[in-house]
């Protein structure tokens, strides 16, 4: 892929997971004291030229240059697990070529990523912990062994490994984004393939994800049990039909209304920012230019439509 296109893929994927209407997340009409869905399209356009830039620099520059911009964009942490997320996907989907579609470039931008993991350096880590300090989340805490309030002595791997248990977004690190390439990405294809829409495809991959594993955002701001039951539920909408179902879509309303509190503490953000890496793989692999929405049943390829168009400050 050109650079052009890296960063179009990254500003799109966020553009897209912000649009949907998650249960429990800002989007469209749905804002967040403090945080409202017009922050998360200024911090898709803010991160562009990092992405675009990142086949020239290493992760770490790429993580920072991205909030640093998005900072002077937005005064919330809007995407800092996206960021993240996106920088190590987009390093290595500068390395992809752009004669690969489907499948083979699914699986040769994954090698890539634990490429780009595996060299990841001391340099990286600082410059991660330097972005998560001016990003600010709350609810970090406070940890023995490598804490971003100092300077890091490992490498960027190395580091997020020790987080691993307790975070899914350096889970994703340790583990080659697993949940990515193996649960999110493949539930993104199936909805798209069935002929869902990108918003209804993105809300069905963003239940997968959540009845799948609890949300470590919302461990960290209500505990393990609040994350457990927000899970279940989730399980439950799906059992019920979800986006493909009267019943289903009642049934996220529902949950989107019972996750909404004044202080935001069941707030699914950790799994809204792995689906944000879940769309960026799905344009990688179909290309930007094909990211479009599927025809309703009988219309004609020449009029067929167009592309349908979070977090708490901590």
């Amino acid at each position: 892929m050109t650079a052009d296109e890296v960063g179009a893929a990254a500003q799109l994927a966020c553009l897209l997971e912000a649009s949907a209407p998650k249960p429990g997340n800002v989007s469209p009409g749905r804002h967040f004291s403090g945080l409202r869905y017009e922050d998360l399209l200024a911090s898709a356009v803010a991160i562009g030229p990092a992405m675009a830039g990142a086949g020239a620099r290493r992760v770490g520059a790429t993580v920072r240059s991205a909030i640093e911009a998005t900072h002077r964009w937005t005064h919330s942490n809007t995407n800092l697990g996206i960021v993240l997320l996106l920088a190590p996907l987009v390093s290595a989907a500068h390395r992809v070529s752009h004669r690969m579609s489907g499948l083979q470039a699914s699986r040769r931008l994954r090698d890539e990523v634990r490429r780009v993991l595996q060299t990841t350096s001391v340099a990286d880590a600082r410059n991660v912990f330097a972005a998560i300090r001016l990003a600010a989340p709350g609810g970090l805490g406070r940890v023995d062994r490598q804490d971003v309030a100092h300077e890091p002595t490992v490498t960027l791997l190395e580091a997020m490994a020790l987080s691993a248990d307790r975070d899914q977004i350096a889970r994703e690190y340790a583990t080659g984004f697993e949940t990515t390439f193996e649960v999110g990405a493949p539930a993104l294809a199936r909805a798209r393939g069935d002929g869902l829409t990108w918003d209804d495809a993105i809300v069905e991959t963003f239940l997968t994800l959540l009845a799948g594993a609890a949300d470590t955002h919302i461990v960290r701001r209500s505990g393990g049990a609040s994350a457990a039951a927000v899970s279940r539920r989730a399980q439950a909408v799906r059992t019920a039909g979800g986006v493909r179902s009267a019943a289903g879509r009642l049934a996220i309303e529902e949950m989107d209304r019972a996750l909404r509190d004044e202080r935001h503490s069941c707030n699914p953000g950790a799994t809204a920012d792995l689906v944000a890496a879940a769309v960026f793989v799905a344009l990688v692999g179909d290309g930007v230019t094909r990211a479009r929405a599927p025809r309703p049943a009988g219309q004609s390829r020449q009029s067929s439509g167009s592309v349908s168009s979070r977090r708490p400050a901590d």
